[in-house]
C-alpha cells in the first residue's frame, strides 16, 4: 500500500511556506496537495503549530471524505478543500489564508479588482468574492457548503469563470481560497493575491475613482505568461 510519502512531504514544505511569507497568524491557515490518481489528498492537521509539525503528521483523506492514513486530525477546513478538488479539474493544491489585506476585502464583501499589470500578470481579471452564505448553510455542513458557494460563485458568473484563469476566490466575511498545480505554486499565487489586494486598497484610498485596467492590457500581462501563446520566462533544459 502507498505510504502517500510524495504528496505528504510536498504538502508539508507548502504549509511551511505560510508563516514564511507572513501569510498567516497563529494557526490560522492551511495548505493540501492531491495526487487525483489516488484520489487522495494530503493537509495539514487541525490546530498544530507550524513550528512544530513534521511532514508525518498531515493527514491523507481520500475524495469521499474519509481519512485513509493519519493519527491527527484534518483541518476544519477539509471538506473545502475537498469541494473544490471535486469540482475544479486540473488543480492540485488548494490554500486558506487569513492573510490581511486579503481579508479587508472579503469582510467588506468586495472582489479584488485589477487595477494593474501585477495583478493581471497572476489573476484574469477581478478576484471574485461570493455571496453571503444563509443561515441554513452555516448551521448545516458548513466547511462543505463553503466549498459548494465558491463553486456556485464560478459557475454562475456570467460568463464563468475558469478556475485556471482566475486561480483565487474571496469568501465574503471569511477569507482567501486560491489553488494551483501543486503546493509551492498555490502558495505563490496566495502570496500574489495578498500583494495586489495591499496595492488594490492603497490605490483606491490615494484614488476612490481608480478603474480597472483596459482589457487589452489584461490581455497581454495575464496571457504572455499563461496558456498556449506564453513567451515570459525561460524554456524547460532540453527544448
Amino acid at each position: 500500500m502507498s505510504t502517500y510519502r510524495d504528496i505528504k512531504e510536498e504538502c508539508y514544505e507548502a504549509n511551511l511556506l505560510l508563516p514564511k511569507f507572513a501569510l498567516i497568524d497563529l494557526t490560522f491557515g492551511n495548505v493540501s496537495v492531491a495526487d487525483p490518481a489516488l484520489g487522495v489528498f494530503a493537509i495539514k492537521p487541525s490546530g498544530v503549530d507550524y513550528h512544530t509539525m513534521k511532514a508525518k503528521d498531515m493527514v491523507i483523506v481520500d475524495f469521499e471524505g474519509q481519512v485513509v492514513k493519519g493519527k491527527l486530525r484534518p483541518s476544519s477546513d477539509t471538506p473545502t478543500h475537498r469541494r473544490l478538488f471535486q469540482a475544479f479539474s486540473g488543480i492540485r493544491a488548494v490554500v486558506h489564508t487569513h492573510s490581511r489585506h486579503a481579508v479587508a476585502f472579503a469582510q467588506a464583501g468586495r472582489g479584488i479588482p485589477c487595477l494593474g499589470t501585477t495583478h493581471a500578470d497572476y489573476f484574469y481579471g477581478e478576484v471574485p468574492v461570493t455571496r453571503p452564505m444563509t443561515r441554513e448553510e452555516i448551521e448545516s455542513a458548513y466547511e462543505w457548503e463553503t466549498g459548494n458557494v465558491i463553486v456556485e460563485r464560478f459557475e454562475k458568473a456570467s460568463p464563468a469563470l475558469d478556475p485556471t484563469q482566475v486561480c483565487a476566490v474571496l469568501v465574503n466575511s471569511h477569507g482567501p481560497f486560491v489553488w494551483g498545480p501543486g503546493g509551492e505554486k498555490a502558495v505563490e499565487n496566495a502570496f500574489a493575491l495578498e500583494i495586489v489586494a495591499e496595492m488594490a486598497l492603497k490605490a483606491m484610498h490615494l484614488n476612490p475613482q481608480v478603474q480597472p485596467v483596459p482589457q487589452a492590457l489584461l490581455d497581454k500581462h495575464f496571457l504572455r505568461k499563461h496558456g498556449p501563446g506564453a513567451y515570459y520566462g525561460q524554456a524547460a533544459l532540453g527544448t
